[in-house]
């Protein structure tokens, strides 16, 4: 077999083209073309399933356009489609049709977040009162996110009250969110993703934890992102929704 088919076969599935004659003459099959439009529309209907709270705010038809646009642009690399999409707000982002809503990408971000956190292992729930007695003992800890935490914060956008409000079918599209940044933080406690508001410094705070640094670092970390922030209020809403699950001491 060509070295150079499976490049071929994607040009010709994608483009509907390709200048190597087996891929013209399979182009030239019916039954190819069939092939080409059941392909898409699975990559269409995944994206549709993984972004519900995009779809819902650009409706159907732009929806399938854009879908389409990056199906072609970013075909999927396994026969199973229910994780498709981890590239579609990046896509967004700089699809020049959304460029009327700066907001798009991070909804679709946060949708991401909870197909993530949906599909993730499943780990078990941090010992509080060991952690707690661990803090109060001086002693600097490296706390390991929960497999199923994601969080996201936009520096410019209210993601977080345009995503919750738009991500069930049965909940009103139209609201008026004061318009600055706002963060969302989605944890799965008991096999049920949840999500809630999160702040600036818990974001930040949890980018240090996933990043290797300890309890002191992400504390500084989350102070000089917000330096009204209290510490022990945070932690404990952290701890409260499922955001860890285990930690260990720093040598």
């Amino acid at each position: 077999m060509n070295g150079n088919y499976h490049a071929h076969f994607l040009q010709a599935l994608c483009d509907g083209d390709s200048a190597d004659p087996a891929m013209q003459a399979l182009l030239a099959q019916p039954a190819f073309a069939v092939y080409r439009n059941t392909v898409f529309k699975g990559c269409v209907d995944a994206l549709a399933a993984n972004y519900p709270a995009v779809r819902r705010l650009v409706g159907e038809a732009w929806f399938a356009a854009a879908a389409q646009a990056h199906a072609r642009a970013h075909p999927p690399q396994d026969a199973c489609l229910i994780a498709y999409g981890h590239r579609f707000p990046e896509f967004l982002a700089g699809l020049p049709q959304a460029q009327a809503l700066p907001y798009l990408h991070d909804v679709a971000r946060l949708d991401r977040c909870w197909s993530e956190s949906h599909l993730a292992a499943d780990d078990p729930a941090i010992d509080a009162e060991a952690l707690l007695a661990a803090l109060s003992a001086g002693r600097d800890l490296l706390l390991v996110t929960h497999a199923a935490t994601r969080w996201h914060w936009s520096d410019a956008h209210p993601c977080y009250a345009i995503w919750s409000t738009n991500r069930s079918d049965d909940s009103p599209a139209a609201i008026a969110p004061e318009w600055r940044g706002e963060g969302a933080l989605l944890t799965r406690p008991d096999g049920q993703v949840l999500w809630r508001p999160a702040g600036l410094g818990a974001c930040r705070f949890l980018d240090a934890c996933r990043d290797g640094l300890g309890v002191a670092h992400a504390a500084g970390s989350a102070l000089q992102a917000d330096p009204q922030l209290d510490i022990a209020a945070m932690l404990g809403a952290l701890l409260q929704a499922g955001a860890f699950t285990s930690f260990h001491p720093i040598h």
